[in-house]
């Protein structure tokens, strides 16, 4: 094993989470030893993003969460526009905490055997996040409040948007 791979590999991933936010100016407050939260600025909304480190299963896990207030009567819709979305993504699931007014994206990577997991991953990996929380908010306020149905809210996703208008 190299010098670097050593140092690599004695790195806290939460300590590689903080370099990252950082680097990116976002705001961020380390919150345990094993857990960072931080608002990551999109282009719809800022999104809190949490990654926390549990060395018990060996898992990163990251949720990114926004406000979603729908009136009552939208939230079947909402759970259908959700499992659109999910079929719709690769990597992590969109699932709506109703007591807490929250649309959350959830993702686990789990590094057993004791992998850790480099700087490019977890930047990959929150960049994941906020890019589909970005590609299917128009999609979930469609849902909620355009009175459009899920199955058309979701033509808003089918192809990611490049720049800004």
């Amino acid at each position: 094993m190299s010098l670097s791979e050593h140092q690599i590999e004695d790195i806290h991933p939460i300590d590689i989470v903080e370099t990252l936010a950082e680097h990116n100016a976002w705001e961020f407050d380390r919150v345990g030893e094993d857990q960072i939260a931080m608002a990551v600025e999109g282009q719809w909304r800022t999104y809190s993003v949490t990654v926390a480190w549990s060395a018990f299963d060996e898992t990163l896990r990251l949720i990114a969460t926004f406000d979603m207030e729908p009136p009552e009567d939208k939230v079947p819709e909402l759970y259908e526009a959700l499992n659109r979305a999910n079929d719709m993504c690769w990597t992590g699931a969109f699932t709506y905490w109703a007591e807490q007014n929250l649309m959350v994206f959830r993702y686990g990577l789990v590094l057993s055997g004791g992998q850790m997991a480099c700087p490019n991953q977890i930047d990959t990996l929150i960049a994941s996040a906020v890019a589909a929380s970005e590609r299917f908010y128009p999609a979930f306020q469609l849902v909620t409040w355009g009175n459009t149905a899920p199955k058309e809210a979701m033509q808003v996703a089918i192809a990611e948007a490049y720049g800004r208008a």
